[in-house]
């Protein structure tokens, strides 16, 4: 029997792990599967011609147009080693019917953590209080406080409800915060159970003392919050980013800010990454920034691969995978629907 062949753009992403495959093969020697990671250069025609037999894509580092999903004459699955799919055209890979699988549940606790590092660093000023000690400014640390209510019973509004924002709200609720959410697509319980009350797009934005984005990147999703939704905020709110920059009109945001619509805001994505040197939120006094880490910790690398790995010793073996960001695909493959078996390692391991 010919080898499950998965070829995969040459170079690492976004990793401290270096080189190889290990960790994506684990779950495929343990299920017995013979498959191979092969390499393929990045250029697009290159690619294509390295890819064009392969029975999966590990996609990663180029974007997965159309014109490459269209070349597959036999893949079975692309899968990814990150929440978001913008990077591949799903579209297109959904009327080949390939499933695209990413990995959507196991960096959430770090992303929470970081959102909460973010509201409690914007609100209580950490950037400017370190800056008057280094700045031999002591005598004003107190008084800026003193201008700034107490966190308990202010409100934290979340612009969708997914698994970061829940978990955002069990770690606000113990600090005493009110929580209201905005999330069309949703079943109300799921809020209330999480202790968090329904609302509008505009109650979020008008009512909140923070506003948590969390929208997901979706083209439906693309510039979701404009000038007219930051001019219904408070003038003493801040607005929080660890979901995708693109989701946020950032010109309206800049104007937001520079204009007193709100008082502050804590990104850990922006709508162009890098940002250019000329970007004016990166000279504001009022950000706080991080460079797209939110999900960074010590078992990233490894978490995401066997997750991946997972995902396509699952397809190998003709088994739906555990993560399928176009599950119309079901309708038309051979896979199988299947109950989860423990591979040895849980999803979030």
């Amino acid at each position: 029997m010919a080898k499950f062949r998965i070829v995969t753009p040459a170079g690492a992403s976004f990793t401290v792990a270096g080189g190889g495959y290990d960790y994506e093969m684990e779950a495929l020697n343990l299920a017995n599967i013979d498959a191979e990671i092969v390499e393929a250069p990045t250029d697009t025609a290159a690619f294509i011609a390295a890819a064009r037999d392969a029975d999966a894509i590990y996609a990663k580092g180029i974007p997965f147009t159309a014109e490459i999903i269209n070349a597959l004459d036999k893949c079975k699955v692309i899968s990814l080693g990150s929440v978001g799919v913008d990077s591949v055209d799903v579209k297109a890979a959904t009327a080949r019917g390939i499933p695209v699988t990413n990995v959507p549940d196991t960096f959430i606790e770090e992303v929470a953590d970081h959102c909460m590092m973010l509201l409690l660093a914007t609100f209580r000023r950490t950037i400017e209080q370190d800056r008057m000690v280094r700045e031999h400014r002591w005598r004003e640390g107190r008084p800026a406080l003193l201008q700034i209510p107490r966190l308990m019973g202010q409100t934290l509004g979340f612009v969708s409800f997914g698994r970061v924002a829940r978990a955002v709200a069990r770690r606000a609720k113990p600090f005493g915060l009110n929580m209201i959410a905005y999330d069309p697509f949703l079943d109300e319980t799921v809020m209330i159970e999480n202790g968090v009350i329904p609302a509008t797009l505009d109650e979020v934005m008008s009512r909140s003392d923070f506003v948590s984005m969390h929208a997901p990147a979706r083209p439906e999703c693309t510039g979701m919050l404009t000038e007219r939704h930051f001019k219904q905020m408070k003038p003493s709110a801040i607005f929080l980013n660890v979901g995708r920059g693109p989701t946020v009109d950032e010109a309206a945001l800049i104007k937001a800010l520079e204009q007193g619509w709100m008082a502050y805001a804590g990104l850990d994505v922006l709508e162009v990454e890098p940002p250019s040197h000329n970007n004016p939120l990166l000279k504001m006094e009022n950000v706080i920034l991080s460079a797209h880490t939110a999900s960074a910790s010590a078992r990233f690398d490894e978490a995401r691969k066997r997750r991946v790995g997972a995902e396509l010793a699952l397809v190998a073996q003709n088994k739906w995978p555990m993560s399928c960001v176009n599950p119309a695909v079901l309708q038309t493959t051979k896979l199988q629907r299947w109950q989860p078996v423990n591979l040895g390692r849980g999803p979030n391991s």
